[in-house]
């Protein structure tokens, strides 16, 4: 047996003592190592020591992945909560840049090992391109995750306050959501849109109350300074609605709050949805209109199903003062212009059929913010989010409720204004709070309910009806009975309601629509768009 110095030469460390093809063979199964195993190519054919500190990362790296995979499997809710915390967000970013230099560093390393000068003209030129669209493909893509990460990191910091997270309270996250409408022509900040979010942390099944802009006499909660300002409610009269609150304390007794509140207004019209609803609200949301179109863009469109016509403003028809346009009933893919347009659109109806389109629009958005969404358009969806979204909520709740995001849109979203059509219309004027009180938590104790008891409970009921309605009485209570929702809200029964067409019979056209509103017939166009709070989520 011969001594190591006698040894036949290895061709991968000796490059120089094989053919031209040879060489090329080798070339390309060092690069392809460092793609798919770096550190590879050191050990069979460079310095063993850095191939055995890349591979043993490499290894690291490999068994992360796997636990990360197991885990999305297993509770992906905590995959998630890490993802979205700020913390863990630097980490990562400071795991892929680190990961980025050193495959560049791996791949630089290997080309030395190739030695591209021994290699034919054409062959160079092969593994100089190959090797560049290598790094590209692997360096490159560790430095826009971690860019992507970065902006993500950026704006949760720019959007989301600092502290700790917060616990649920009997079960439950309650958070404030307003829609913000303010403007060059218009003093201070209305919120046109204000609703609260009530979510039980463990099943996800949320319920959505809704209060209308024009809501009267609102209650505040028990030591929030506005209580003491407005002992009876918020009740100066008919300027004294919900959506003025905002504007009201922060122009007229922001004196009257603490320092430590960022937000005089949106602290004013958390304290009235707490005293209202009589439910404890923890933070809140504020959406900015504008900034709602550019984030339905990012999040590539939201779907509607709408079920009556539901008119906008568009340019004039020519030779008319009408500029009237309309979204015709059926399936919609809403650019975020358009669902803006859906949502505020009150004209020929009333401020209760806004309520329910914007419901459903929440309800749709909710369904369609999926990890796999957010991932698809992360960057469009971050610069909309910093110009979209106010809020309270502090960083270190984001990871609990993005998880618990997931599942709210697997859940049926419970709904309810206060006012029509779930009240008589009166109540937003003249509100019962011990009534919407105790219709909020029947609701909620609903939800809780278990499915066993639910459907028992159910078939009780019905039973009950069959054995204690007279026969005789059957037909004529079927003729005048009224259905209900399942927010208890009264709907007129299917004989009563009306399915308009055309006086030739034909179906109604947006054509017919602005005949109609050019002649005159704003009525009979009223009647027509009376369904048009009709919505629902595919």
């Amino acid at each position: 047996m011969g001594s190591a110095s006698h040894r036949a030469p290895s061709p991968l460390r000796q490059p120089e003592t094989i053919s031209s093809p040879q060489r090329s063979k080798r070339a390309l199964i060092l690069v392809l190592l460092t793609i798919f195993f770096p550190g590879g190519a050191q050990l069979v054919a460079g310095n063993r020591k850095l191939g055995r500190i890349a591979v043993s990362i490499t290894m690291l790296c490999w068994v992360a992945v796997l636990a990360l995979v197991a885990l999305y499997f297993i509770d992906r809710s905590i995959l998630l909560g890490w993802a979205a915390h700020p913390n863990f967000q630097l980490f990562l970013i400071i795991v892929l840049g680190t990961l980025a230099l050193g495959w560049l560093i791996m791949f630089i390393n290997t080309l030395v090992i190739i030695r591209p000068k021994l290699l034919a003209p054409g062959m160079r030129a092969i593994v100089t391109v190959f090797t560049l669209a290598a790094v590209v493909a692997t360096s490159g893509l560790f430095v826009y995750g971690a860019s992507m990460l970065n902006t993500g990191r950026e704006t949760i910091q720019a959007v989301f306050d600092e502290g700790p997270a917060f616990d649920p309270i009997d079960g439950r996250y309650n958070i404030a959501v307003f829609g913000a409408d303010s403007g060059a022509n218009r003093d201070g900040v209305r919120t046109d849109v204000a609703a609260l979010l009530s979510v039980d942390a463990k099943t996800g099944k949320s319920l959505l109350i809704s209060v209308p802009r024009n809501f009267q006499n609102a209650r505040f909660a028990p030591g929030s300074p506005m209580e003491k300002i407005w002992p009876n409610g918020y009740n100066c009269g008919d300027e004294c609605i919900f959506n003025s609150i905002y504007r009201n304390a922060e122009m007229e007794h922001a004196d009257a709050f603490p320092d430590s509140v960022k937000n005089v207004g949106a602290q004013a019209a958390m304290d009235a949805l707490e005293g209202t609803t009589g439910l404890p609200v923890q933070g809140y949301v504020m959406i900015n209109m504008a900034g709602f179109e550019q984030f339905v863009d990012a999040l590539g469109g939201v779907t509607i199903n709408s079920g009556g016509w539901v008119p906008y403003n568009g340019k004039y028809y020519e030779n008319s003062t009408v500029r009237t346009h309309w979204f015709a009933p059926g399936t919609h893919e809403f650019t975020g212009k358009q669902a803006l347009w859906f949502a505020r659109s009150r004209d020929f109806t009333d401020d209760y059929h806004r309520i329910k389109r914007q419901q459903c629009l929440q309800q749709a958005i909710i369904k369609q913010f999926t990890p796999q969404t957010i991932l698809t358009n992360f960057t469009s969806i971050m610069s909309a989010g910093e110009q979209l979204v106010e809020t309270d909520i502090p960083a270190g709740q984001l990871g609990s409720f993005v998880s618990l995001a997931e599942k709210v849109s697997k859940e049926p979203m419970a709904r309810l204004t206060l006012g029509a059509p779930d009240f008589e219309r009166s109540f937003s004027t003249y509100p019962d709070f011990d009534k919407l009180q105790e219709r909020i938590q029947s609701l909620i104790a609903k939800q809780n309910e278990p499915k066993k008891e639910k459907k028992d409970k159910a078939e009780k009921s019905e039973d009950s009806s069959k054995s204690s309605a007279p026969e005789e009485t059957t037909e004529a209570s079927e003729e005048t009975s009224e259905t209900t929702d399942v927010n208890n809200a009264p709907k007129l029964s299917n004989k009563e309601d009306r399915e308009f067409t055309q006086p030739d019979g034909s179906p109604i056209t947006e054509e017919y629509l602005v005949n109609l509103e050019m002649a005159g017939y704003r009525t009979l166009i009223s009647e027509i768009a009376a369904n048009n709070d009709e919505c629902s989520v595919p």
